[in-house]
């Protein structure tokens, strides 16, 4: 694995309004890795990836993609540096009245100039990257959710990116679906050397997939752990760490004991 920096946050802060969810948060981003970002609900991991993505900007800090500040170069330099990053939401965000090659084939129309013909041979490529290579004329809704996802990475692979960013990769899939999409991460990821920024809370997609993780806590608004998620839990001493990874409730057994006891 690389260690050329792809990404550098430095000093990110994002507030909604009077609140605060991320204070000074300072990491890096390495060529060719896969990064998992992972925490307990509200802890900001969507708001980070949602401020590295270029999607929202920070309320103070920056973010360098491959050199470029995002968070203040100028629009044409922005836009430039747009196209070397590919979104997979949490949802997959198909377009439901279009079928799966035509949202796939957005972006090759929307930013490139290249012939019908071979916008089709890309899409087809891509398809068949994420093994969807027999269903490029059925709707959203005639697929499943495990196929809804792997279309929504082939059209955040459309343009080749440099980095892709991937929210959730796994909500919502059964255990084999879940299990079928971290493989896929892994062999693009071989495959292509595309360097990937994962948000989960789900612990067979981290130990399966991430090279690297940052570990955030809505309390300390910021990054609590980082490194190899094996040695984590095997060795971090920090109790929210360890509650996480072994997933203890954070409330003590006989305060959630009181809790209950009050709707009795």
């Amino acid at each position: 694995m690389a260690t050329d920096t792809i990404i550098e946050v430095k000093g990110l802060e994002a507030r909604y309004g009077e609140l605060a969810v991320l204070e000074n948060v300072t990491f890096d981003v390495f060529k060719g890795e896969i990064l998992v970002i992972l925490g307990g609900s509200g802890c900001g991991k969507s708001t980070l990836l949602r401020h590295m993505s270029g999607l929202t900007e920070p309320t103070a800090g920056r973010v360098y993609i491959d050199n470029v500040d995002i968070t203040s170069c100028d629009e044409e330099r922005f836009q430039e540096t747009l196209r070397k990053i590919g979104i997979l939401f949490q949802s997959s965000a198909l377009l439901g009245s279009m079928t799966v090659a035509e949202n796939v084939a957005l972006p090759i129309i929307e930013y490139t100039e290249l012939s019908n013909s071979a916008v089709n041979n890309l899409v087809r490529m891509k398809l068949s990257m994420v093994d969807l290579q027999n269903y490029e004329n059925f709707l959203p809704s005639e697929i499943s959710g495990g196929m809804k996802k792997r279309a929504g990475l082939a059209r955040s692979l459309a343009l080749n990116p440099k980095i892709l960013f991937l929210d959730e990769p796994t909500a919502g899939l059964d255990p084999v679906a879940a299990a079928e999409i971290d493989a896929l991460i892994k062999h693009l990821n071989e495959q292509t050397g595309t360097t990937m920024v994962i948000v989960t809370h789900d612990l067979e997609s981290i130990f399966g997939v991430a090279h690297r993780i940052i570990m955030l806590d809505k309390d300390k608004k910021g990054i609590i752990a980082t490194g190899d998620p094996q040695l984590l839990k095997d060795e971090s001493m920090d109790e929210n760490v360890q509650h996480f990874f072994k997933r203890e409730p954070r409330v003590a057994p006989y305060v959630l004991e009181e809790i209950l006891d009050g709707f009795n």
